[in-house]
């Protein structure tokens, strides 16, 4: 899945991939609203010309992850679910950051009081 000129948004899991891709199973998997969001998300990434200034623009609270989700960050897709991306770069400094013109799309996640729960794939 790519952009035009912004961020391409890259997903390399065929199990997400299929489940993105056809709106029906996406809505059966989700929901109406939680689908609605994460396609809001994808498009709002997509706006961005890089990583970083999506970031800087706070849509959605992007924040980077730690431990074992340690080089991903989180977006909020509703109270307890999270976007979870990869920015396609080496290190994590804004420089890098200002240069990602590629993510890798991870799935949704529920990271919250210890539990590390995938709602997609």
């Amino acid at each position: 899945m790519k952009g035009g000129r912004g961020l391409q948004l890259e997903i390399y899991n065929d199990r997400l991939q299929k489940l993105i891709n056809d709106p029906n199973k996406l809505i059966k998997k989700v929901g109406l609203e939680m689908a609605k969001k994460i396609h809001q998300r994808f498009n709002e990434l997509r706006a961005s010309s890089n990583f970083k200034e999506y970031l800087d623009n706070g849509i959605g609270k992007p924040h980077p992850l730690t431990g074992n989700l340690d080089n991903l960050f989180g977006i909020s897709l509703n109270k307890n679910y999270r976007l979870i991306v990869e920015p396609l770069v080496d290190s994590l400094d804004n420089k890098s950051l200002c240069e990602c013109k590629k993510i890798d799309v991870k799935g949704v996640m529920d990271y919250h009081e210890g539990k590390y729960v995938w709602f997609i794939p």
